[in-house]
């Protein structure tokens, strides 16, 4: 009795099944549910304003109308895979981009309105104002190239005066001293350093002539100038003067009533890249060894002009 019962339980469910199986969709109620989900899709306004049709045969399902984007066809299609009893889609959607505007321009010309900046046409009718040519976009001026740095080659003299008193006698090497720019540099016609500029200097070497014997020797080097708020390290050629023992000084001294323009020379110990420094517009009495009794030593007066070499290219940064 328990096996017959299972048996007609089985061949229920398997006709059951099958008439299931067999049984066609309805092809209205597909149509209907389909059309109902497009229209209440916020993202598929475009195809129900623009010819939205959905024809359905045996649960194939055809859509035909326009949208804007690819992503609107396929979200349409997708939705309409979706509906049960769908057994295919096959969409002829169009992708137009300017499917929103005409259909945006649709109501207006029903209700027989003109947009703004149109005018009405002969017969009542309103025909749309062809719309002024854009103006075309103003290209901007390019920007003046950016200023070049200027380079002082090596070789360049820096006339500098001085801002205290240099002595051999009183010196001490590694002492600092303060200058500044007696004339302006110009590359081109154009002041790259003013007069007056800041300058500062080392005493490299510094050595007193002795009482009887033993010459005096002074050597300074320019390390250092500030332009427009700039500080540059600079490398220049030292300027060595020296004085030989009592009763012997050098080709170079220059003594104390030397006129305008006297020059330091003939140096004495300056080593290797040691050069000849130069005095320029040096007036009487500021620079020199004392020519009578035992004071060999050498003098440098505050606002002495001296002039150093560069010996190394300097970049100047551009204003």
């Amino acid at each position: 009795m328990r096996k017959r019962f299972m048996l007609h339980f089985v061949l229920i469910m398997m006709i059951t099944f099958w008439l299931s199986c067999t049984k066609k969709p309805d092809d209205n109620l597909i149509k209907s549910d389909i059309q109902n989900k497009v229209n209440a899709d916020a993202d598929l306004a475009d195809l129900k304003d623009n010819g939205l049709e959905v024809d359905s045969a045996e649960g194939k399902v055809t859509i035909h109308g326009t949208v804007e984007t690819e992503a609107e066809r396929i979200k349409a299609k997708t939705l309409a895979k979706a509906e049960p009893g769908v057994v295919s889609v096959e969409d002829e959607i169009i992708v137009d981009p300017s499917a929103e505007t005409l259909a945006a321009s649709q109501p207006l010309a029903a209700a027989g309105t003109a947009p703004a900046g149109t005018a009405p046409a002969a017969g009542g009718s309103s025909a749309a104002a062809p719309e002024p040519a854009p103006e075309p976009a103003k290209s901007e001026p390019e920007p003046p190239p950016p200023p070049k740095p200027v380079v002082l080659p090596a070789g360049t003299i820096f006339n500098v005066r001085l801002g205290e008193p240099l002595s051999s006698k009183n010196a001490q090497p590694g002492q600092t001293f303060a200058a500044s720019m007696a004339n302006p540099i110009t590359v081109g016609g154009r002041t790259v350093i003013p007069s007056g500029s800041s300058a500062q200097g080392v005493v490299r070497d510094a050595k007193k002539a002795g009482k009887f014997k033993g010459g005096a020797v002074l050597t300074l080097d320019l390390t250092a100038l500030t332009i427009k708020g700039h500080t540059y390290n600079i490398n220049t050629v030292d300027l060595s003067r020296a004085t030989k023992g009592k009763g012997k000084r050098t080709a170079g001294v220059v003594a104390g009533g030397a006129g305008a323009g006297a020059a330091i020379g003939g140096l004495a110990g300056g080593g290797k890249g040691a050069g000849i420094g130069a005095l320029v517009g040096v007036t009487a009495g500021t620079i020199g060894a004392a020519t009578t009794g035992n004071d060999r030593d050498i003098q440098l007066a505050s606002e002495a002009v001296v002039s150093f070499e560069l010996e190394e290219p300097l970049t100047l940064k551009p204003e």
